[in-house]
């Protein structure tokens, strides 16, 4: 029986346990978009896991929401993500970086651009968000049009392109947590008339277009896909049809022979259940606030074939020997999350120090 230490499988890769560092936002790039200095020194500490889920990286200057995210999409990008995934794969490790375009979860003041955020419908998501000046509610986005959502969908697979260049693993596109791929599956947020809203065929277009792309582009086998069912952040509803969209999706999904699904699970374990029999293929699990001793539970009872971690991983960069010998683990500090530098980034103890 597989546990949570033995080599899994993704897409065309073997990973060497499964456990998967997920994606989280630090907001620590330089002001172009590349990674910073500390990005390579980072990700290489946690190549211990399985796989390294980068965190939400741009396709384009209107995909950027948060300050100082980095991006994929320029020739200095490449090379910056270059030096993270070799100090990774220098470790033994995997890495696919998230594609995350953030649609109408953004600020002006917040992109390079400077320009007003796009998004499925003009409708604002009725939050703030951080900015340089402190917080700030949220403009309504401008509707795209039909052309320029066929054009985003382009800016993904070149993306994924520039992932592979860097020399990414694959990449996993961001269809979670209220971002532009969610945006156009909730009616919330999705109020168009053409071939991308209304029903839920049309509005799971987007999604399985933009996968699509990025398939076509560098291979099904580097390709995955984060959802969050249920998920009610910055506005999103997604109906009394969500189940129904999820298994319209997963099925839809599963016969282009992808790396895997990724879903963030908040709690509807028959909906989890039909996601499992309908995906054939790598499926990784995050449930928020795991405790320690249900770790690898998911995998031993075949619900999954990986489990996502984050905060634990992000304090604790030898987090799978630590979880190996059942030893103690750092807490995270919430007040370095977002920006700075090395402190609360690259200066967590790894279990020897911890012991020193």
């Amino acid at each position: 029986m597989a546990d949570i230490f033995t080599p899994g499988q993704v897409g065309g890769i073997e990973v060497r346990n499964r456990i998967v560092m997920a994606p989280m936002t630090r907001s620590r790039a330089q002001p172009d978009g590349t990674p910073g200095p500390l990005a390579a020194e980072y990700y290489a500490q946690r190549a211990s896991v399985g796989l390294i889920v980068s965190e939400g990286t741009q396709p384009s200057d209107g995909g950027q929401g948060y300050l100082t995210t980095p991006g994929i999409y320029t020739s200095a990008h490449v090379e910056g993500w270059r030096k993270v995934t070799s100090g990774v794969h220098e470790k033994g490790g995997r890495i696919f970086i998230q594609l995350m375009h953030v649609g109408r979860i953004s600020h002006p003041d917040n992109k390079r651009d400077g320009g007003q955020a796009v998004a499925p419908s003009a409708i604002a998501p009725g939050v703030p968000m951080f900015t340089a000046t402190g917080m700030q509610d949220i403009p309504a986005p401008r509707a795209l049009s039909t052309q320029e959502v066929i054009a985003l969908i382009d800016e993904f697979r070149h993306a994924a392109r520039s992932a592979i260049e860097a020399g990414a693993d694959g990449v996993e596109v961001h269809g979670a947590n209220g971002y532009l791929v969610q945006q156009f599956l909730a009616p919330s947020a999705n109020v168009r008339t053409d071939e991308y809203g209304g029903s839920l065929e049309n509005r799971a277009r987007f999604a399985i277009e933009v996968v699509k792309a990025v398939a076509a582009e560098i291979g099904a086998e580097r390709t995955a896909i984060r959802f969050s069912p249920g998920n009610t952040m910055s506005g999103i509803d997604e109906g009394p049809e969500g189940p129904a969209l999820y298994h319209y999706l997963v099925a839809e999904l599963d016969r282009l022979g992808l790396a895997y699904v990724h879903l963030m699970h908040l709690g509807d374990e028959k909906l989890l259940a039909d996601i499992r029999r309908l995906w054939n293929h790598a499926l990784v699990l995050n449930r928020p606030g795991r405790p320690r001793d249900r770790i690898g539970a998911d995998i031993e009872a075949g619900v999954a074939d990986l489990e996502a971690y984050g905060q634990g991983i992000l304090a604790n960069p030898d987090f799978v020997e630590r979880i190996r010998r059942d030893a103690h683990l750092n807490e995270a500090d919430p007040a370095t999350f977002y920006g700075g530098g090395a402190q609360g980034y690259t200066d967590y103890d790894a279990l020897a120090e911890d012991r020193a």
